[in-house]
């Protein structure tokens, strides 16, 4: 069992003791830190933060604990009851709150819970604002108020469908030409708050026809809740089976959409992104942005265009700093993490869902048809837990030698460019493990490439 702290929060398995897993004591501990950032950096006024949830079992108990916290420190509290990360985020500066947190875990398993931790912007904090938290978190330097003093709480569960009604309003989504492709979508909520939203969406935008699998939100994920090839097997079938034009995918928090074609094929989550600024940049003018480890797919489609593409260390706060860097329309990540700024700068799966329905219904061609439209690259995807005590920099220092003479990016882990692809090694910001990823033309390449990072790690 594990306690990852990181900048952008604190996650964990729950139960156990303090300080080595998620417990009560590490929830007040970060959320007080949390709040007293966002005092010391409000001033002494009052101030106001929302706060939402994804299903996971232990989601009410980590709740009323982040809760009852803030308003310990005189902190007024706004609770979405379960909402989508993207929900959260708008909510931020839809309120005009001081920050957010989410309480999720995202793509990890049931065993484990997290609170990510939002700026005014509802965008995650930046990497010295995180290292104060942490700062904070680590002296215990908290002040509560007295009795009179605690902060106000209220209920607002009118988000769900106000995020939605954003979505429908963007320019670039179009429910007419949705409902007269007259699609039929099967849909994977894990059991989480998608089974929520997701259908409220579709129906908005005009699907006749949903078929629904895992919709309920109880936090009993069906499967590895990470959408991943392996984990959808169900939905591939479900897709066949009823003859459906498309599934779609989301994450517990809904962050991440991954989609299967009608053949029950993966469209890939590293083309969710590509497809969408597809879409996006053949309508607005502009650049691109993605991580180090995603696709060069995209940087293919945006050169097709015109544009520039970039990349970005991996971590949302990291893309989200790049996009506005470069004045970007649209980026994310590979693991189908879509950010549109045009609503706001977080990954959002549901406004991928209403792009790339809209780009589906006006190409008016099959799912597969439109996948067939990108270049066709790789990726493997290996990880190694991290043993106690191993240095990663020695690591990477082994790395570093076998690859002498190649083009090599260190901003996030260790990349290396090679002819006909690209191979990168870092430690995951969420998990320990080190991360492995690998790209080329064919999948037997980049197996090679990957497998034989993993021998030069062994062996170090």
């Amino acid at each position: 069992m594990t306690l990852v702290k990181s900048i952008s929060g604190i996650r964990g398995t729950i139960g156990g003791t303090p300080g080595d897993n998620l417990t009560p004591l590490d929830i007040v501990k970060f959320t007080a830190a949390y709040g007293t950032w966002l005092g010391r950096r409000h001033g002494s006024g009052r101030i106001s933060v929302v706060v939402g949830r994804d299903a996971r079992r232990s989601g009410e108990m980590v709740n009323r604990m982040v809760v009852y916290t803030l308003r310990s420190l005189g902190i007024d509290v706004t609770d979405l009851g379960l909402a989508t990360t993207p929900t959260v985020e708008l909510a931020v500066t839809g309120t005009a709150s001081a920050g957010g947190i989410i309480i999720t875990a995202s793509h990890n398993p049931a065993e484990w819970n997290a609170l990510k931790l939002l700026n005014s912007d509802g965008e995650f904090l930046s990497s010295a604002d995180g290292v104060e938290v942490l700062a904070i978190a680590g002296s215990e330097s908290f002040t509560f108020a007295p009795l009179d003093g605690f902060g106000s709480f209220a209920s607002d569960s009118s988000w769900n469908s106000r995020h939605i009604e954003m979505v429908k309003g963007l320019k670039l989504v179009d429910p007419e030409a949705i409902e007269a492709a007259g699609f039929s979508v099967a849909i994977d909520c894990v059991n989480s708050v998608g089974g929520i939203i997701v259908p409220d969406l579709l129906r908005a935008l005009g699907v006749r026809k949903i078929i629904e699998l895992n919709t309920i939100p109880n936090g009993y994920f069906a499967h590895n809740p990470e959408p991943l090839p392996k984990n959808l097997t169900e939905i591939s079938g479900l897709v066949v089976k009823e003859k459906a034009d498309l599934g779609l995918v989301v994450d517990p928090d809904v962050d991440r959409l991954a989609i299967v074609c009608e053949d029950g094929t993966m469209f890939g989550e590293e083309y969710t992104l590509v497809s969408v600024a597809d879409y996006v940049l053949r309508n607005t003018p502009g650049n691109t942005v993605s991580n180090l480890s995603s696709t060069r797919a995209l940087m293919d489609v945006t050169v097709q265009y015109g544009y520039r593409y970039f990349t970005a260390a991996v971590g949302e706060v990291n893309v989200v700093e790049e996009m506005k860097k470069r004045n970007a329309v649209i980026g994310g990540e590979g693991n189908g993490g879509v950010i549109y700024p045009e609503i706001h700068y977080g990954r959002d799966a549901l406004v991928g869902i209403g792009l790339f329905l809209t780009h589906l219904a006006k190409s008016r061609k099959k799912c597969s048809e439109l996948r067939r439209l990108y270049p066709d690259y790789f990726i493997a995807k290996k990880r190694m837990d991290v043993a106690e005590g191993t240095d990663f920099s020695q690591v990477l220092g082994r790395i570093r030698n076998a690859f002498k003479g190649s083009e090599i990016d260190e901003r996030d882990g260790m990349r290396i460019e090679q002819k006909d692809g690209w191979v990168q090694i870092r430690k995951s910001n969420t998990e320990p493990i080190i991360r492995i990823y690998a790209e080329a033309a064919t999948e037997d390449e980049a197996e090679k490439l990957a497998e034989n990072v993993i021998k030069i790690v062994k062996n170090a």
